[in-house]
């Protein structure tokens, strides 16, 4: 076991140092939250709104990312870092609701891109080595967002300003990106034996994938986002300490996204989703009924154990199901769906909030995570009767 991890670290080092790095950008966002909020002086429902923006910039990154991942190559993953570290300096000067849309749109498109397309490099690196990279690269992302959090909340717990704090995350996220530099990507030569791509994309197995993407980002991005409001206003805790749930979050399911690296090759990818996404509900619904500090992270937690590894082993299975030329195109196309959920929750939630308060958008999102068990079982269920467009051997 031990030798096949150091090898999955070693074949998938670029893409995990990207992800790596946007974790860092995102903790470091959520932690920062109240911050620029109070800075913007917008309500729940247009601070939720500015948001948006995020999504924008996100779509269009998603949208181009295969035709930029075959035009820069090997040098993709550190062009983007460089764009990620630019745009993580955009806050400070989010004065309104209105400049808070243009940042969000620029971050999205920036951090989005490098995102999404570290996780092409992931999926052409599970087909070229046959081991599963998904889990591991997006623990690394969980960990690098939970540790980012918690060091800006203690940074702005400390009277550190957001003028010092983006510069320092950023030269964090700096180094990482030096770390994605490949030398040039083999590519996979043509096999004889291969069967031809025939038809067009796989759609039903997309939609079904990007339903469970869907409600995993929308579930990670709002708790993230959001949690830390919910700490500080509703429950009361000291000013900084709001960060202990997007930290929770992170570290948790770094965690459990390693764990996964051992759950999906000893129970398959369809059991643990479908777990996973049962577990992720009962997470939610207990943060939305929490009356102190230690239930609201304790329900963060088991809500992190849950989302953990939706969005790596569907993307995995995905990636596995159709044909490695269709693969990036696939892919793209299911993250275009899903990854607006990452976008769209903390919008949806400042809405919600603003109208049946963050406790009610909390039960609301419990109610969405409801959903990834019944898209699996469908999966599982089309699989079975050969409906899915399976990947040629």
């Amino acid at each position: 076991m031990a030798h096949s991890l150091f090898r999955a670290l070693a074949v998938s080092r670029a893409p995990l140092m990207a992800l790596s790095a946007t974790g860092v950008s995102w903790g470091c966002f959520s932690a920062m939250v109240p911050a620029i909020k109070a800075q913007t002086g917008a309500s729940d429902a247009l601070f939720g709104l500015a948001l948006l923006g995020s999504a924008a910039g996100g779509m269009l990154a998603i949208f181009a990312a295969p035709r930029l991942f075959a035009l820069l190559g090997h040098r993709v993953l550190p062009v983007l870092g460089v764009f990620s570290v630019l745009a993580l300096q955009l806050p400070v000067v989010a004065q309104s609701s209105v400049m808070l849309f243009v940042v969000m749109a620029a971050m999205g498109m920036s951090i989005g891109s490098f995102d999404i397309n570290a996780n092409l490099r992931i999926s052409a690196l599970e087909g070229a080595s046959g081991l599963h990279l998904m889990n591991l690269n997006h623990g690394a992302f969980s960990l690098a967002f939970g540790l980012s959090a918690f060091v800006t909340g203690t940074l702005r717990a400390h009277g550190v300003a957001m003028e010092v704090i983006f510069p320092l995350m950023g030269l964090v996220v700096a180094g990482l990106s030096v770390l994605t530099w490949e030398r040039g990507w083999e590519e996979v030569p043509d096999d004889p034996d291969e069967a031809p791509v025939t038809g067009g994309l796989p759609w039903r197995a997309i939609v079904l994938i990007a339903v469970m993407l869907f409600a995993s980002f929308v579930g990670e991005n709002a708790v993230d986002t959001w949690s830390s409001i919910f700490l500080e206003r509703d429950l009361g805790v000291a000013a900084g300490h709001g960060a202990f749930g997007p930290a929770m979050l992170g570290l948790v399911m770094g965690c459990f996204r390693l764990l996964g690296y051992v759950t999906t090759q000893r129970f398959g990818e369809a059991r643990v989703l479908l777990w996973s996404g049962l577990l992720a509900m009962t997470g939610v619904f207990l943060l939305s009924s929490a009356q102190g500090q230690g239930v609201a992270l304790s329900g963060i937690g088991i809500a992190a154990a849950g989302l953990a590894v939706i969005v790596p082993t569907a993307t995995s299975l995905l990636g596995k199901r159709v044909h490695r030329r269709q693969r990036n195109l696939a892919l793209s196309r299911a993250w275009m769906v899903g990854f607006t959920g990452f976008f769209v929750g903390p919008s949806a939630m400042g809405f919600l909030a603003e109208h049946v308060g963050l406790r009610g958008a909390f039960l609301a999102l419990a109610l969405l995570l409801a959903l990834v068990a019944p898209a699996v079982m469908q999966f599982e269920r089309m699989s079975r009767t050969g409906r899915l467009v399976s990947k040629a051997p």
